[in-house]
């Protein structure tokens, strides 16, 4: 019973209010996925660099979101000026599901011995899917109901920027600039029912700086904050310590949402695996059937030969 709650607030969202605002999939661990947000990143590691992700929201609440992201990127030519990447975001929730396909490019300039600014623009597309015989209805005469959504296609643009040197970086982007319309009101003859489903622009600022405490430990304070119209800020904060280069302990805060805690093990100079649980601490924490939400990721990365990796990477 409890399970299919989520489920019955989503037939009286469709069916009593008209959605104009459509935000992206939110993750924990965004100082290591941050590609799926920002397509200046790309080749920004200075390797081939692997990432996937999974994660699984509301833990217990039936038809909750489930996301799964796949990223390649990597520095071309000897410059290594341009960055090129490839990432696949798959969102489900509830009877809907969306898959985004991008293509990044980056350009990066020096602006000083270490200070590098990337410039980045993504392009690709959205694949819409939504299965009513999923839904509980309890009408067999809603007319919004009848058709399913197979693979409807829609185009993606977007564009980004990226500082980084040592210790500093900072972005600005706008992964999808296209407010596509899902659903049009002129499908149906009743106007009273109808609704409209509107991607729009959500706008990302990250952020993050790291400390060297002392030989042995590192800490990383960073920052994402998401604006998107119609829908409101959210901010994450976070605070990780590497300690010898190989264990990542630290916690999150996602502003009047969530608390969180991350790990992570290098494993060699090439792989990570991180680990990320929230607690909510809105009134849906508070119910029985909700055991939080958690994050897996893993990536593995290809250096050059040429070069000697003297600590990983901390962004």
């Amino acid at each position: 019973m409890h399970k299919t709650y989520f489920l019955i607030v989503v037939i009286l969202l469709f069916n009593a209010i008209k959605t104009t605002a459509q935000q992206d999939a939110q993750y924990t661990q965004y100082m290591y996925n941050t590609i799926s947000v920002n397509p200046a990143y790309a080749g920004s590691r200075e390797s081939i660099s692997i990432t996937g992700l999974y994660r699984n929201q509301w833990v217990g609440v039936g038809g909750a979101p489930v996301t799964q992201t796949l990223s390649i990127h990597t520095p071309v030519g000897r410059a290594n000026k341009v960055g090129l990447g490839v990432s696949i975001i798959n969102d489900k929730i509830g009877p809907t599901q969306e898959t985004y396909f991008d293509i990044d490019v980056s350009y990066t300039i020096n602006t000083s011995n270490d200070g590098k600014l990337a410039f980045g623009v993504k392009a690709g597309g959205h694949l819409l899917d939504i299965n009513f015989n999923h839904l509980n209805q309890y009408t067999n005469r809603d007319i919004l109901l009848d058709t399913n959504i197979d693979n409807k296609f829609s185009p993606n643009v977007g564009v980004g920027t990226y500082y980084y040197d040592e210790k500093l970086y900072l972005g600005v982007s706008a992964p999808n600039l296209l407010e596509t319309k899902h659903f049009d009101e002129s499908r149906n003859d009743n106007k009273a029912s109808s609704f409209l489903a509107k991607e729009r622009i959500n706008y990302y600022f990250i952020g993050g700086y790291i400390f060297d405490l002392n030989y042995y430990l590192k800490c990383k304070p960073a920052v994402l904050i998401k604006g998107v119209v119609g829908a409101p800020l959210q901010a994450d904060i976070s605070a990780n310590f590497l300690i010898y280069d190989k264990f990542t302990i630290g916690a999150a805060y996602r502003w009047s949402a969530a608390i969180s805690i991350l790990t992570g093990y290098q494993i060699s100079d090439a792989m990570m695996l991180g680990f990320a649980y929230d607690w909510e601490t809105t009134a849906l924490g508070n119910t029985e059937f909700n055991s939080g939400s958690y994050e897996f990721f893993l990536r593995y990365e290809i250096f050059n030969r040429n070069k000697r990796i003297i600590y990983p990477r901390f962004f």
